[in-house]
């Protein structure tokens, strides 16, 4: 996101210029007005200040390069005098806040006690809060905001912790909105042992009494069982962070052992002498007034939104405001826009954000005088609308990304449709045979059979995960050539699918009493059933980018009505293009087990295939393939009986429950009386030979189920195994031989494997590939699957 971000210039910039104001700020030799800065009060700019820290270098040089442990300093007792009389309670000045939650978290939690993050709380807290997994201290998380979700946290935290830490930001600095400060506060009289950590830095100077922020402007003084970390950087004008803390022990165990704390450097003389030049504002009457002064802005933003349609996420009276464009590219297109216009706006982007609430973030300050956010106004309300319609959005989209009202804009924006024409089925049999196969008749088990075959297979089953519902998709240009054709299936799904097995062997347990524990229904393109190119798209043509932009629109529709946990398109392979096209549009990337395919398979005899491998693989074919071919007897069989349906589906489960490193639900069975009946579908039966067998009886130990596709691919689709003989025999490596013997023997070229055991697959002459899914999410993830991946971790 951060590369894409950066490629669409308005991230990693530099600032230019000799002079910098606050005001104003030069990027690529053009001055424009600053609306990204997080010096609300502009004190940054103060030149009492600025006096103060060049006459400290001068008195004490540009640093003290000592441990505080040791010695602080002439300035430090200075400051930290008056930061406590700020507050009324003892502080601690760190470095910064970064190394000041590394410093005071560790300290403060001990091993005994549980920690719970709101999912926003900043970067910096998770990632000291994470610190303490080496102690086995758990970590949980909670949706933003949420009570009730804290509140069971609690209980189930609380019979075996003596104190739960709930971690918040006091004020949150995308969208600008606020921790519930009275009500957590009231949660605590519930339940004593809930103490909080609030990071309240962007709350900080422009609020409160003697600027002491937000958290301190609910609640007045400070208890006991809460730790508030403020800033002496951003609002305060000069650099490092403050810890306050009322509790005497704890102060005391915190400033001693404070990791950070005790041994890295102190602020710089400069840095120092500045905050207490503004410490000294704070403690004075003109804090109040420069507060109001920013309040006269804040009041006029607020004032000049309400007469237009701009998503204005969060309506509050702090400096942070917060416009949806939902996707990256919007928000790309939005910021470079009004940077033209002479605006210097922030992107709000993941993982600051989910992927689908990309924004703008504008913060006001006193340096913004009011003609110019007048101006800023105007522009966004002009450059908005014009923004949607380049990147092939909708102002109804963005309301729902952020679960806002939807209101249709005064102005409509054009129909964008290019004379692209959307043919769009929820079956197979309303589309033409012909032209499916010609589009996907190679590609997989999705040519027009298959998935003829797959919809009666997924179709009226008993449980919820058995079926399916299908939608087709065929766009084409005004002259009904197809641009792009795809299918999707909306269907349950386990959310440790892509999980590494040691997460899904954690989950199964708890599945064994909650079997539809962490599962949601997805739309997805293509199917559980299937692998491979799902996507049909003619890049030659002039309007696939067009094309590409109608399916997202026909998704949004679908999205709306079905409600999915997850869209995903899946199955393709590294390609910038494509990769650039899907962050854009609010999807993340995430790798599926590799695929493996033999192209070009030129059989004539066993020696005539092994001079097509390598030498090593062709070692790995004498010790442990070719000697076992004759521990078994093989069948190719067309159709199947009952009986073999029964064990042939005993075995196909045994692998799928097996192989977590994809974790399915289980097919229903009546899928392999179906493939029975099917004349696509054909069955490599491996027996063991009685003199081989425990009861010396001639037993099937393995059966590869192959699909013969339209376009003379073979498919080994699904594969079963009894593991009482797989290792011993070798079933799994002779069963992947006999499938190349198989299509060779009947004239195919190609062999589709399909994913996972790319390792094993390529020893026998298969081309491996990385596979990429775009994954788009209602959140950033599910929290529960991020903390079982964690805490496995």
């Amino acid at each position: 996101m951060f590369t894409d971000a950066t490629k669409q210039g308005v991230l990693h910039l530099y600032a230019d210029g000799e002079v910098f104001t606050g005001r104003k700020i030069s990027i690529k030799k053009r001055l424009l007005f600053h609306f990204g800065t997080t010096g609300y009060l502009g004190l940054e700019q103060d030149e009492r200040l600025k006096k103060a820290a060049a006459e400290a270098i001068f008195r004490y040089g540009t640093q003290f390069p000592l441990s505080k442990t040791y010695i602080s300093h002439p300035l430090y007792r200075s400051l930290e005098d008056k930061v406590t009389q700020m507050y009324g309670h003892p502080v601690i000045i760190t470095k910064n806040s970064s190394l000041g939650h590394i410093g005071v978290i560790p300290s403060a939690v001990s091993d005994r006690d549980a920690i719970v993050l709101d999912h926003q709380v900043h970067w910096s807290v998770q990632s000291a809060a994470k610190t303490l997994k080496t102690r086995s201290v758990p970590i949980e998380m909670i949706r933003h905001n949420n009570l009730e979700m804290l509140e069971d946290k609690i209980k189930n935290l609380s019979t075996k912790h003596k104190r739960i830490w709930y971690m918040a930001d006091g004020l949150y600095s995308m969208y600008g909105d606020e921790a519930p400060v009275l009500e957590l506060m009231a949660l605590s009289n519930k339940y004593p042992q809930l103490h909080f950590y609030f990071d309240d830095v962007h709350g900080m100077s422009w609020t409160g009494k003697n600027g002491t922020g937000f958290v301190m402007s609910k609640l007045h003084e400070l208890p006991e069982h809460v730790l508030l970390f403020g800033t002496l950087s951003k609002t305060f004008g000069a650099s490092g962070s403050v810890l306050v803390c009322s509790n005497k022990k704890m102060y005391s165990k915190i400033k001693t052992f404070g990791g950070p704390l005790t041994f890295s450097a102190q602020l710089e003389p400069a840095s120092v002498a500045a905050a207490i030049a503004s410490a000294d504002i704070h403690l004075s009457k003109e804090i109040y007034t420069l507060q109001n002064e920013l309040l006269e802005r804040i009041n006029l933003f607020n004032a000049l939104l309400e007469t237009t349609q701009l998503p204005l996420i969060n309506k509050n009276n702090s400096p942070v405001f917060y416009i949806g464009t939902g996707m990256p590219i919007t928000g790309y297109n939005l910021v470079n826009r009004l940077m033209k216009e002479g605006f210097f706006v922030n992107l709000g982007i993941f993982p600051a954000v989910p992927v689908k609430n990309t924004g703008i973030r504008i913060t006001i300050s006193r340096h913004n005088q009011p003609e110019e956010i007048k101006a800023l106004v105007q522009a966004m309300e002009y450059h908005y609308p014009k923004a949607l319609e380049a990147t092939y959005t909708s102002h109804d989209t963005i309301c729902r990304a952020f679960n806002l009202p939807v209101k249709e804009l005064d102005t409509p924006l054009e129909n964008q449709s290019h004379g692209l024409k959307v043919h769009f089925e929820e079956s197979i049999t309303k589309i033409g045979k012909n032209e499916w196969d010609t589009l996907f008749g190679n590609r997989g088990v999705f040519d027009w059979n298959g998935l003829r075959f797959l919809e009666k297979a997924f179709y009226k089953n008993e449980k919820a995960e058995e079926n399916w519902n299908f939608y087709y998709y065929i766009i084409r240009d005004q002259m009904d050539r197809p641009i792009l054709a795809t299918f999707f299936t909306y269907a349950l799904w386990k959310e440790d699918m892509l999980a590494p097995k040691s997460v899904s062997e954690k989950i199964e347990t708890i599945r064994l009493k909650d079997p539809y524990y962490m599962t949601s229904y997805v739309l997805s393109m293509g199917s559980l059933f299937s692998e491979g190119e799902h996507l049909y798209l003619d890049k030659s043509h002039p309007l696939w980018h067009h094309g590409m932009h109608q399916l997202l629109d026909e998704l949004e529709t679908l999205e709306g009505l079905l409600n999915p946990s997850m869209v995903i398109f899946r199955d393709f392979e590294k390609e910038e293009v494509l990769n650039e096209f899907f962050h854009n549009h609010g999807f993340f990337k995430v790798s599926m087990p590799e695929s493996c395919i033999i192209n070009n398979l030129d059989w004539k005899n066993v020696d005539g295939y092994l001079n097509t491998l390598s030498s090593k693989s062709r070692r790995h074919f004498k010790k442990d393939i070719a000697p076992f071919e004759d521990h078994f007897t093989i069948n190719i069989l067309d159709t199947m009986t009952p009986e073999q349906i029964d064990l042939f589906y005993v075995l196909f489960e045994n692998v799928r429950k097996n192989n977590l490193g994809l974790n399915t639900f289980n097919f229903p069975k009546k899928l392999l009386q179906h493939m029975s009946d099917n004349h696509t579908w054909e069955f490599i039966v491996l027996n063991l030979n009685g003199v081989h067998a425990k009861d010396k009886k001639a037993i099937p130990v393995g059966v590869m189920f192959c699909y013969k596709n339209m376009g003379n691919t073979y498919v080994p689709a699904f594969v079963g195994m009894d593991y009482k003989y797989a290792h011993k025999h070798q079933v799994y490596r002779q069963l992947l031989y006999q499938t190349v013997k198989r299509a060779g023997e009947t004239g195919l070229q190609t062999i589709d494997f399909g994913m996972t055991a790319g390792f094993e697959k390529k020893k026998i002459g298969a081309t491996v590939t990385e596979k990429m899914a775009y994954i788009q999410t209602k959140d950033n993830f599910s929290l529960e699957l991020m903390e079982m991946m964690d805490n496995t971790k």
